[in-house]
């Protein structure tokens, strides 16, 4: 059972305690749920895809922080399959503001980017564009960052379960630890550490279906900062309260 962990409002005498730049101990694989940023958008009276085009440069700025750290593999939730129901006009805008986000910052040489999600859901050229972010960067030595676009855990385990029937000529495995591990091999994280530290801007205290297989273990921290004003204090709170859980993993 993955714990919580929660900060709303911080005393600022807190925060720049936790903005120290060292960490006692540190995620191998980081998750962000980007949260809060039509909400955004509405405080600031300015249209939802400047807010995504600010979220884009947070999560660049958030890259920078785990490289520092010393986190090997990130994954950032831009945009969910449900995202994709909203107003076919604003959905177009905040994908182009997505997808030229993970451009700009393959362009910096410095991380290997994936991108997870169902992409059959997008537009070709811009799954043209995604696909040759990957292919520019898949030799790159730095972090590892996941994008997760028009991505559903659902829609992971689902694909998952398909390839692996597709591929199994054998009949079925006898050991239930044999099913587990054959099954994470084909999620989109395959061969990536599992999910250490969950962290979800905004406020929202739920996972809303991300990662479900990935994050079962995972710490969970909440904190009601608007992803736009994600900065390297909140990044700093989250890993000290990561780094001072016991993690018995039910032992």
């Amino acid at each position: 059972m993955a714990d919580v962990l929660h900060h709303g409002g911080r005393p600022r005498e807190q925060a720049r305690a936790a903005h120290s730049g060292s960490f006692p101990r540190v995620p191998r694989h980081l998750a962000v749920i980007l949260d809060g940023n039509r909400r955004w958008a509405d405080r600031h009276h300015c249209p939802a895809v400047d807010a995504y085009r600010v979220g884009a440069s947070r999560v660049h700025a958030l890259m920078t922080w785990c490289e520092q750290a010393g986190i090997p593999f990130v994954t950032v939730w831009a945009l969910s399959q449900d995202n994709l129901y909203r107003n076919p006009g604003t959905v177009a805008e905040i994908l182009r503001a997505v997808v030229e986000g993970v451009r700009g910052m393959a362009a910096e040489g410095r991380w290997r980017i994936r991108v997870i999600g169902d992409l059959e859901r997008l537009p070709s050229d811009q799954v043209r564009v995604l696909r040759e972010v990957e292919e520019r960067t898949c030799g790159l030595p730095g972090t590892t960052l996941n994008v997760a676009i028009a991505y559903s855990g659902r829609w992971d385990l689902v694909d998952a379960v398909r390839a692996l029937t597709l591929l199994r000529h054998d009949g079925p495995p006898r050991s239930r630890s044999v099913i587990e591990h054959q099954l994470a091999q084909h999620l989109s994280t395959a061969g990536q550490p599992e999910v250490d530290l969950l962290i979800r801007s905004s406020g929202e205290q739920r996972l809303s279906g991300f990662m479900p297989w990935q994050t079962a273990e995972a710490e969970l921290y909440f904190t009601g900062t608007l992803w736009p004003d994600f900065g390297e204090a909140d990044f700093a709170l989250a890993l000290h309260a990561y780094a001072a859980r016991d993690r018995r993993h039910g032992r």
